[in-house]
């Protein structure tokens, strides 16, 4: 046989062994992956309760918007209890005390979903607390004069919900309740949260020792850190408020800018500390509904969210209590028209963009020493004067600057 008769080698049969080896192989990888992110929804699926229906107090206003589009505002109330049941929640060792909201929050998300605004609601301020049903369709009588965290322990979050519902006239859409286990647990998934504290905490009696300065903290140290009272806080509870607003602007600040969304890991981590913990209404019972939920804030950029406290009095009768003002109407009724805060309510705000601040550095006093510099007539030449600030926001910088030392934290 000659060379050119010789049987020629066959790669037709060899090329498509090798496609059907990538064939199968992509076939693999894609099954894989969908039995992952499979698994992955329904492991946090099954980590949320099922929701309570609302029983409202109030009813929904329409906001008419000409740029609001298709959606409505949103009032969401954040709740932190101070439960200590559950595994990670007795961090004190006080065992079964009940529960109560150490922390509430009511977020207003605007129509267009372009901005949003935290208020905090002292948990020692004197209120009127309507007649309210609980979760299990009990009713719990009203009681004029009492704390407003006492909503939250005689009807958890549906008698928070209905009291604050009475006392504003605002609608809350939503409910969410983080307990402190939870807390940690979403602060560890993002690899902590940045904060700077104006001097160092050295608290024995409640084993709580920080560091001055910008430092990056999690799981316990960050929960004592909100939860400090005694050295940071000029003011006590009222500070405490403004921390809290200072750590979560920072965490929002984290996870929307430090590439947190771009990280599958990353971001189920969250989501399991999250769904874990929270407790929600009905409508925000499942991974689809809270994911519908964020998606609606992908145009929401740092500089439009911003929190602040809603303003308040010493009690006459009691000077460790407090009192909503009359401005707090003004607020109410902000919120109900789907208005911005203005000037007038964010001179003291903190917001998702704003830097954690640092310790200034003290400066140098001026010597007697000669100068260098010639001296003589002043010459014709042009000079620059530094720009000044104009007095109201000058006025607006100072009580601002004086809020943050207020609530311990750096300017």
């Amino acid at each position: 046989m000659t060379e050119e008769t010789a049987v020629p080698v066959r790669p037709t049969r060899d090329r498509r062994q090798v496609w059907l080896t990538v064939a199968v192989t992509q076939l693999v990888l894609a099954v894989l992956t969908v039995g992952a992110v499979t698994l992955a929804y329904n492991t946090l699926n099954g980590n949320i309760e099922e929701g309570e229906t609302i029983n409202h107090q109030a009813t929904k206003q329409r906001v008419a918007a000409a740029d609001a589009g298709p959606m409505e505002p949103l009032n969401i109330l954040i709740l932190g209890s101070d439960s200590r049941a559950g595994d990670g929640n007795d961090i004190d060792g006080l065992g079964d005390i009940g529960e109560r909201a150490d922390t509430t929050i009511l977020m207003h998300v605007s129509a267009d979903r372009r901005n949003a605004y935290g208020v905090s609601l002292p948990r020692d301020a004197i209120v009127d607390r309507p007649d309210c049903m609980d979760a299990d369709g009990e009713m719990a009588a009203g009681e004029a004069q009492v704390m407003f965290n006492t909503a939250f322990s005689v009807g958890g979050a549906q008698c928070a919900v209905q009291t604050v519902e009475s006392l504003t006239g605002i609608y809350i859409d939503h409910f969410l309740v983080v307990d402190f286990n939870g807390f940690k647990d979403m602060v560890e998934a993002i690899n902590g949260v940045e904060v700077c504290l104006p001097k160092e905490v050295n608290d024995p009696e409640h084993d709580i020792f920080l560091p001055a300065g910008v430092q990056t903290l999690t799981g316990q140290d960050a929960l004592n850190y909100v939860r400090e009272r005694s050295i940071l806080s000029a003011t006590g509870d009222i500070g405490r408020m403004k921390r809290q607003q200072a750590f979560i602007a920072s965490m929002i600040n984290k996870v929307k800018s430090a590439g947190i969304l771009s990280q599958p890991l990353s971001i189920f981590n969250f989501l399991n500390a999250a769904t874990s913990s929270i407790e929600v209404d009905a409508d925000l019972d499942s991974v689809g509904k809270l994911a519908d939920l964020a998606t609606q804030f992908r145009n929401t950029g740092l500089s439009d969210i911003s929190f602040i406290t809603v303003p308040i009095a010493e009690y006459p009768l009691d000077p460790n209590r407090l009192i909503w003002t009359e401005q707090a109407d003004e607020l109410w009724a902000r919120i109900m028209d789907d208005q911005q805060l203005g000037k007038d309510f964010s001179a003291t705000s903190i917001g998702a963009d704003d830097s954690v601040g640092s310790i200034d550095e003290p400066t140098e006093t001026p010597t007697d020493e000669p100068s260098d510099e010639p001296t003589g007539e002043p010459t014709d030449a042009p000079t620059t004067d530094e720009p000044t600030l104009d007095p109201d926001d000058q006025a607006a910088a100072e009580a601002r600057d004086q809020a943050r030392l207020a609530a311990g934290l750096c300017t």
